[in-house]
């Protein structure tokens, strides 16, 4: 039975096109048909149909960011003052390049911040320059990611629609 979602119709055809293609934006529509097992104009009619809708948002270039000189990840905890003033950090934290993540949590933090930068000189510079500036921020957690274990799409063929 198809899963209404957000007022339309997601079955299981558009979910294997999805895991599909999650794992791979680049393949082609007629490989996508061949795993699924349905024709090429009906993969391409329910891209088209899933863009339309919202569900699929273009696609995504995957940067392995540690070749490029961007070695450390880190995670912040943002305490802040009130949490009225969420909208106007979330306003300055997407002016910092380095943030690539940001989260409105519950819990201790009222943000969760994940930022890439180069070394720990770039990064305290970031913090203090930049993210402990912005007006509301009370005081921010640091957490240096060591390693990245998994990172992934969420894997749809290994859920069920009746879940």
């Amino acid at each position: 039975m198809p899963r209404k979602h957000k007022s339309h119709e997601i079955d299981q055809t558009d979910l294997d096109i999805i895991s599909v293609l999650t794992y791979d934006a680049k393949t082609p529509y007629a490989e996508v048909a061949e795993q699924v097992g349905v024709s090429v104009g009906t993969v391409h009619g329910r891209v088209k149909k899933m863009i339309d809708l919202g569900v699929i948002h273009g696609s995504k270039l995957s940067v392995d960011y540690d070749k490029l000189g961007f070695d450390i990840c880190a995670f912040l905890g943002i305490y802040l003052r009130e949490s009225s003033l969420y909208d106007a950090a979330s306003k300055a934290l997407k002016k910092i390049p380095e943030v690539v993540e940001a989260h409105y949590t519950t819990g201790v933090y009222s943000i969760f911040v994940k930022i890439l930068c180069k070394d720990t000189d770039h990064l305290r510079k970031v913090l203090s320059n930049e993210i402990q500036k912005i007006e509301g921020i009370q005081r921010t957690e640091t957490f240096i990611s060591l390693h990245e274990s998994i990172n992934r799409h969420l894997m749809m063929d290994a859920l069920s629609l009746d879940d």
